[in-house]
């Protein structure tokens, strides 16, 4: 008589257990969070890019995804936002070389070997060449590459007129201070670097902590730096070469119709980002120049003493800063380029 009471009351715990479970089953899943770091300055062409991709990501979400951006290098340095992406602070960042190659070494070939690329076309080539077997690489790291961007050609603004290399030698340089590789060779060259975050470089030379500073015509720009330092030398030491990549973990929570808007309106938007990015390297010179900034342009004497300063310093990358193999490969491809167009 007792047994079939204690049936029916399991029966209704039972049943009570499935309609909870089929009740959370029903529940919107949570909102997944983006948070991207970035140098950029806030409300400029990049960070502006940035939030249009990430409206086209909540879109997707349902619209219940948050997503923020943080400019203005407020997570850190590139190396602290990458060390930030792999223990989930961060789910993605914008970022340069310098930042990349804290998680794929051989992706500084593309920035950091000096008067190697004679325009953005082959810069262009070279990328495109290398792009698939540089993106496993990346994935191998638990990294997505979203787009490829690039913000222009590093050029010197320092504080007094300078044309030669060895005008620079009495000067004290920014430099990276995820570099020690590039800093151990500027100073057996007989150059003076001082190892800084990229926050720290206005102060420094307002104070006169350094006295010249590589940097594109548009940062130097967005962040005043050349009104510390006026005159710039007009030589394409290097092109700034970026890419948006974020975590495969977060990635990986993606539906694959989230994945694919997300992966669509980036690659729009580093389109867009390339073809401004380069365009506003003019603009950016000229709208200095009306406020003071000097422009000094080297006479075929003076390039060649830049180019044979190059030169020397490849030995010396290959193999330290730039894995051999990737730098063979570079080389190799814009061989093959040149004879293509002849040059």
């Amino acid at each position: 008589m007792t047994t079939l009471p204690r049936q029916r009351r399991w029966q209704k715990i039972a049943s009570s257990a499935l309609l909870a479970l089929a009740a959370l089953g029903s529940l919107p899943a949570a909102a997944q969070s983006l948070r991207i770091g970035t140098l950029v300055p806030k409300n400029s062409l990049y960070h502006r890019q940035l939030l249009e991709i990430g409206e086209s990501w909540r879109a997707a979400q349902g619209g219940n995804g948050k997503y923020l951006v943080y400019p203005d290098g407020s997570q850190g340095g590139e190396a602290e936002m990458a060390r930030r992406m792999r223990i989930g602070q961060l789910q993605g960042a914008l970022l340069s070389v310098v930042g990349l190659r804290e998680i794929e070494p051989s992706i500084a070939a593309l920035q950091i070997m000096p008067l190697l690329f004679r325009n953005w076309e082959e810069v262009d080539y070279v990328r495109e060449k290398m792009r698939p077997a540089m993106e496993k690489k990346f994935l191998d790291k638990g990294f997505i590459v979203l787009t490829w961007g690039d913000a222009g050609w590093v050029r010197f603004f320092s504080k007094e007129a300078a044309l030669r290399p060895d005008d620079y030698k009495k000067m004290k340089f920014f430099a990276w201070g995820s570099e020690p590789d590039q800093q151990g060779i500027m100073k057996s060259l007989g150059y003076t670097p001082v190892p800084l975050e990229t926050t720290d470089i206005l102060p420094a030379i307002q104070t006169g902590m350094i006295n010249v500073v590589p940097a594109t015509p548009y940062f130097a720009l967005a962040t005043q730096i050349y009104t510390s330092a006026p005159h710039m030398l007009e030589i394409n030491w290097a092109p700034i070469v970026g890419a948006l990549v974020v975590t495969r973990k977060a990635w990986d929570e993606m539906s694959p119709a989230t994945q694919d808007a997300l992966r669509s309106a980036s690659e729009k938007a580093g389109i867009q980002l390339r073809a401004k990015a380069r365009q506003e390297v003019e603009e950016a010179v000229d709208a200095m120049k009306k406020r003071g900034l000097v422009v000094h342009r080297p006479n075929a004497e003076q390039m060649k003493e830049w180019t044979a300063l190059a030169e020397q310093l490849y030995p010396r990358i290959r193999g330290t800063m730039v894995p051999a193999e990737t730098f063979d490969e570079v080389m190799a491809h814009l061989k093959t380029y040149r004879a293509g167009k002849g040059k």
